[in-house]
């Protein structure tokens, strides 16, 4: 009986799979087909750690569709003309939700002349906004 019931504990927190047919790829045949549905005053979250990992091929199809008034989420904002920078020299960004900002003179410039909202965020607290939605 003990192992009845062991059986029943484990299985009553698990969710009912949907055959993966039911799934959407999440493979595009382009950075355009991906960002089909991207629009003017959007959030982006960009993954990566540094500049390492980063949405590089996004990241130009954003650039090149030219939607602004970005609100961005990412641990860090580029560079200089690679990363987020590449959308900040572009003034696509509006806000930028990050936990390092150290290394872009566009954004440094932006935030100065007020054209940028910032909000910083400490990593661990970043991670588990996106984590909570």
């Amino acid at each position: 009986m003990r192992a009845t019931s062991a059986k029943k504990f484990i299985t009553s927190g698990l969710r009912k799979q949907t055959p993966a047919a039911k799934f959407s790829s999440k493979l595009y045949p382009s950075a355009a087909a991906a960002l089909e549905g991207l629009e003017d005053g959007m959030t982006i979250c960009a993954g990566g750690f540094g500049l390492c990992g980063i949405p590089e091929t996004l990241i130009d199809g954003i650039v090149k569709k030219g939607t602004k008034d970005i609100t961005a989420a990412s641990n860090n904002a580029g560079v200089d003309d690679f990363g987020l920078g590449k959308l900040l020299a572009t003034k696509q960004i509006k806000r930028m939700k990050s936990s390092y900002v150290g290394e872009n003179a566009e954004f440094e410039r932006q935030y100065i002349s007020g054209e940028l909202e910032v909000e910083l965020i400490p990593q661990g607290t970043l991670a588990e906004k996106l984590r909570a939605g």
